[in-house]
């Protein structure tokens, strides 16, 4: 299983971090040692002072497939869930001041948390016309909407299939919109899609 992500899909996100939107979708790998289920508490790793939250409509792959083209990219999912990209900024900062890849900032243990996932025959509605939102200490911290992803999901998985073989259970992040911040100890994030709650997580 693999868990593939999206940088910089929301402009309003790219600006907010002073980062050029991006003219192809920025791709970059967590390990499956990085997933966070079953509203589990997120611990905070001692090596950041600055872990930020980042709330994204994930998207789980149920077909095999590779080259995809983006018109045929909706046979190759019918579940989607929100999720946290929780990312160690200050460790990410560094690492972009010298040209370095961000693993270091973005693929630590337990740093993508996953709600529960929905059929999209149950939502009713488009995969571009889905709201979600991500709640800390029960006021609205992000609230986002697919329309307005730079790359929708079905350039995304046309994408990804170009460069690797896509597997049953395969997970992808597909982007965060602005209003990221950092989290403490004792905060309570929730995750909500077209106002379902799909998951809550404590951090310690």
């Amino acid at each position: 299983m693999k868990i593939i992500c999206i940088g910089r899909n929301y402009a309003d996100h790219a600006l907010e971090l002073n980062n050029p939107a991006p003219s192809q979708p920025v791709i970059f790998l967590k390990p499956e040692t990085a997933l966070l289920e079953d509203d589990r508490p997120f611990p905070i790793p001692e090596w950041s002072d600055e872990i930020h939250y980042e709330i994204e409509l994930v998207v789980r792959i149920h077909r095999e497939g590779k080259d995809i083209p983006s018109h045929e990219a909706h046979l190759y999912y019918d579940e989607v869930s929100v999720g946290i990209d929780f990312t160690a900024r200050d460790v990410q900062s560094k690492l972009k001041a010298q040209n370095h890849p961000w693993e270091r900032a973005k693929a630590f243990d337990c740093s993508a948390a996953v709600g529960r996932f929905l059929k999209l025959e149950e939502l009713d509605r488009p995969i571009g016309d889905l709201h979600f939102q991500l709640v800390k200490n029960g006021g609205i911290a992000q609230d986002g909407h697919t329309e307005n992803m730079l790359f929708p999901v079905a350039d995304i998985i046309a994408e990804i299939s170009t460069f690797m073989t896509l597997k049953p259970g395969d997970l992808i992040f597909t982007g965060t919109p602005a209003g990221v911040g950092p989290v403490s100890s004792g905060d309570l994030l929730e995750g909500r899609l077209e106002d379902q709650l799909l998951f809550r997580v404590a951090i310690q």
